[in-house]
């Protein structure tokens, strides 16, 4: 079962944080179709939001095709994301690996690496960074 986090630092609204994390756990094939989401309760306890903010992430996923709710039985992964799952591009996870691992030799912190990294994706994809602050 996924376990979620939040950053008050990354700029993106917790519901969507949340969202992005189901999709790519998705994407990571850590979460099938049949697995079950934490319920709203679990969430709000571990994260201490408010539970409108979960459901909101829920609903959002269950509007993409990705969850569906089952009364009194909790939200089940019903979809993928659409596009090819990241598992098949295992030579440029390596790759990444082999930078982060040259970013750490060379004295960066996770804050840091997350930073640099996030920098050069809104250069490279400019619209998505956009979409995703409108969505």
């Amino acid at each position: 079962m996924i376990e979620f986090h939040l950053s008050a630092r990354s700029g993106v609204s917790p519901y969507l944080q949340l969202v992005h994390q189901v999709r790519q756990s998705l994407r990571l094939g850590r979460l099938s179709v049949g697995d079950q989401l934490p319920t709203v309760k679990d969430v709000v306890a571990r994260l201490a939001i408010n539970p409108n903010t979960v459901l909101k992430a829920y609903r959002e996923l269950e509007r993409e095709g990705l969850v569906a709710p089952r009364p009194g039985v909790g939200t089940f992964i019903t979809g993928l994301p659409a596009g090819e799952s990241l598992t098949a591009h295992e030579p440029l996870r390596r790759d990444l690996r082999d930078w982060i691992e040259r970013a750490r030799a060379a004295g960066l912190d996770p804050e840091a690496v997350e930073a640099l990294f996030a920098a050069t994706i809104r250069e490279v994809f400019p619209a998505a960074s956009t979409s995703e602050a409108t969505r």
